[in-house]
């Protein structure tokens, strides 16, 4: 069996004691393997920032033992910021006077790559992260999508095994923000293990291929991003707009169709249901029940992982995404 990229078992972090002190993590596992991408999710506060920290060495756990490729986080610190990189993205952390190439140049030669490695590292990071021909712009003159995609290839430069992502596509334009998606999307399969943390979910659906839950420094949830968005207590959402008046559906919908909304607009009416269980011929069955409308427009589309993260966190549908 694989060895897990990241093992965290029973982390727990306290700041402060006596009566004031404040219990950040308490008995935290949980696993990230090689080539996977992981999102921590869970509301402010909820610990995710710590967790991040004390992976980084930059913080010390007051309780349980963390590993990163193996190693201690305690007891070999040298050789896991080796191992790892952290990317926070923003405007942080580059040299807007230089250009990319100089950039990657200069934080490559910190982490230790070698002049004759960098010669051929440098171009394959631009290329990757689809930077090519922006190469020698000073990066004042970059988008910020092209300046996190920047972030990306600093992160990647020295061949990290484990990549710490926090935030990715934060302020950034649908087009941008897919272009960032795709480069992380990529790492799978150079084997780079990713601990995504991000508020904006559809960075989530897009990239994970697991969910953990963190709650007040709790563990609430772990287990694929499918199963996670089956927590939202449905399958799919239908939006079926009409013109004049919709009919009485009272006791004629099928039992697995709850009504959502029922809105009257300019023209007509606006209806939403929920379907918890999706089967061949519901689409015939509900056509049939609106036979007597003139309908303008039918909408289908699988329940969200914002629906599902309201659900663990009591937040109301809508709040996680950005």
């Amino acid at each position: 069996m694989t060895a897990p990229a990241i093992e965290l078992r029973h982390i727990g972090r306290v700041f402060g004691t006596g009566p004031k002190a404040v219990t950040a993590l308490a008995d935290v596992s949980f696993d990230v393997g090689p080539g996977q991408i992981v999102a921590l999710l869970g509301a402010n506060g909820a610990g995710k920032t710590t967790l991040a920290k004390i992976l980084s060495t930059s913080l010390l756990p007051t309780s349980g033992s963390a590993r990163v490729l193996g190693l201690d986080v305690v007891d070999n610190v040298k050789d896991v910021r080796a191992s790892l990189s952290v990317v926070f993205g923003g405007d942080r952390g580059l040299y807007t006077r230089l250009s990319a190439r100089e950039n990657l140049r200069f934080f490559g030669m910190l982490a230790g790559v070698s002049r004759a490695e960098l010669r051929h590292r440098v171009p394959a990071m631009l290329d990757q992260v689809g930077l090519t021909d922006a190469a020698d712009r000073r990066v004042e003159t970059y988008s910020k999508g092209m300046r996190q995609r920047l972030h990306i290839a600093i992160g990647l430069i020295a061949q990290p095994r484990v990549l710490l992502l926090d935030e990715p596509t934060i302020g950034l334009d649908p087009i941008e923000a897919d272009r960032l998606r795709d480069s992380v999307a990529g790492l799978r399969s150079e084997g780079v293990s990713v601990l995504l943390t991000s508020h904006y979910l559809l960075d989530v659906e897009r990239l994970a291929d697991r969910v953990v839950m963190l709650e007040s420094g709790r563990v609430t949830a772990d287990m694929p991003l499918t199963e996670f968005v089956g927590h939202a207590g449905y399958a799919a959402v239908i939006a079926v707009r009409v013109r004049g008046a919709l009919p009485d559906l009272g006791g004629v919908l099928p039992s697995d169709v709850t009504v959502d909304s029922c809105d009257e607009v300019s023209d007509g009416a606006e209806l939403t249901l929920r379907v918890r269980t999706w089967r061949a011929g519901l689409l015939t069955q509900l056509g049939a029940l609106l036979d007597s409308c003139d309908v303008v427009e039918v909408q289908v589309r699988p329940a969200r992982l914002e629906e599902a993260f309201a659900s663990f966190s009591g937040r109301p549908s809508g709040a996680g995404r950005t």
